[in-house]
């Protein structure tokens, strides 16, 4: 028997749950059994957040705070068994982006100059596969820290993304320039990207479908903000390449700009086995942007943070966008019955791990999830100093 908690019936209907019939009949209202296999990627797509070093001054910023055999348990996801992460991945971006798309360390020691930690990919553990109902790779993309301050200023070029969807099943697919050179970015003198996020992605994917090609597997991809619309690309890519060889690819994707052209779409739609659902707040501005030459993929679950009792209203775009508000919203939605009734035992405090959500009257700190003392750590000598990365064994 396991013991991993919360998931109700997903291991029978993960299917249904993953999109094959497209959800139909479980967005509104929205059933439990969705609500916590959202949640269930909602808190990957948050731990890519959790685990990054945002400290300009430490060498290692930009970098993953953690190592991979403990992460998941030292960013606080509620089933850290439930998988184990095998690979992080890393990214770099050959365009010019505004200043904070990328987090840079002012350090001249600094451990990559280009390069950003951006996600990792993970596969169900034995326990894990017994709770989901079978081995699932999962996928997570980390997004930006502060969209909603630079986004007006990105450029919103299109580019050709001929090599990430089905030949032939469109005429002129094209994608966000900013995205796909986050995904497919290299550099020969970079220790982390001489291989693109993409192929680090695709090569690792290819991995786990050899060891566990016995077993029945599927693949979810996840992320939030900037980490959505690569999980859109991520996902597209790996069934029009052939690398899910046939086994169901679906993504859930939080707060996501747009990511391509309607031909981009048409590539995406007419795609075999793969399924998206793009959960939106209702306030959040990212998901209307870019407005032109744009158009969406996927399953909308529209979800509103404006009706729950516990949060501040009206909110501000920050909260709005926020990960842990989308979950939130996820837990308590009622559709368009309206109103907001907590579904799922989510702890309320969470709505306030990364920003200033919450009622004061809850009497939770905003922001309130940091390292012990910021990675301080007092010396044998009695001196300070920073220690905030752990190399992998």
């Amino acid at each position: 028997m396991s013991s991993l908690g919360g998931f109700g019936n997903i291991a029978r209907k993960w299917r249904e749950l993953n999109g094959v019939n497209y959800w139909k009949g479980l967005l509104d209202p929205l059933d439990v059994n969705l609500r916590k296999n959202i949640i269930n990627y909602g808190e990957l797509s948050q731990a890519a957040y959790t685990g990054l070093n945002r400290e300009g001054r430490s060498r290692y910023a930009g970098s993953c705070l953690f190592r991979r055999k403990d992460f998941l348990s030292r960013v606080d996801v509620s089933n850290p068994n439930l998988y184990e992460i095998t690979k992080f991945i890393y990214a770099m971006c050959t365009v010019s982006l505004p200043d904070g798309f990328m987090v840079k360390s002012l350090s001249k020691a600094a451990w990559s100059k280009q390069s950003n930690w951006i996600g990792f990919v993970a596969v169900a553990t034995d326990e894990g596969k017994e709770v989901l109902g079978r081995r699932d790779v999962v996928v997570a993309w980390r997004g930006t820290i502060r969209m909603l301050e630079w986004m007006d200023d990105l450029d919103i070029s299109l580019a050709p993304a001929s090599e990430i969807v089905l030949p032939g099943s469109a005429d002129d697919p094209r994608v966000h320039g900013g995205w796909l050179s986050v995904y497919t970015g290299t550099d020969p003198g970079s220790q982390y990207n001489k291989q693109s996020a993409r192929c680090q992605v695709l090569n690792e994917i290819k991995r786990l479908q050899e060891v566990y090609k016995q077993e029945v597997t599927s693949i979810t991809i996840t992320g939030h903000s900037l980490g959505a619309a690569l999980a859109t690309i991520s996902a597209t890519d790996i069934v029009s390449n052939g690398y899910n060889k046939s086994c169901p690819v679906s993504a859930f994707v939080f707060g996501s700009p747009r990511v391509g052209n309607s031909d981009f779409q048409k590539a995406f739609d007419g795609a075999e086995d793969l399924r998206l659902l793009r959960v939106r707040n209702s306030p959040d501005v990212v998901p209307n942007w870019p407005k032109l030459g744009y158009s969406d993929c996927g399953t909308e679950l529209m979800i509103d943070t404006g009706e729950s009792p516990y949060i501040k209203t009206p909110g501000n775009p920050l909260t709005w966008h926020d990960m842990e508000c989308y979950m939130h919203g996820v837990a308590g939605t009622q559709g368009s019955n309206g109103g907001f009734e907590l579904e799922v035992d989510r702890d309320i405090a969470l709505v306030n791990k990364h920003e200033d959500a919450l009622k004061h009257e809850y009497s939770i700190p905003s922001s309130w999830w940091v390292v012990q003392n910021k990675g301080m750590v007092k010396g044998k000598d009695g001196r300070w100093h920073l220690a905030d990365h752990e190399d992998d064994d």
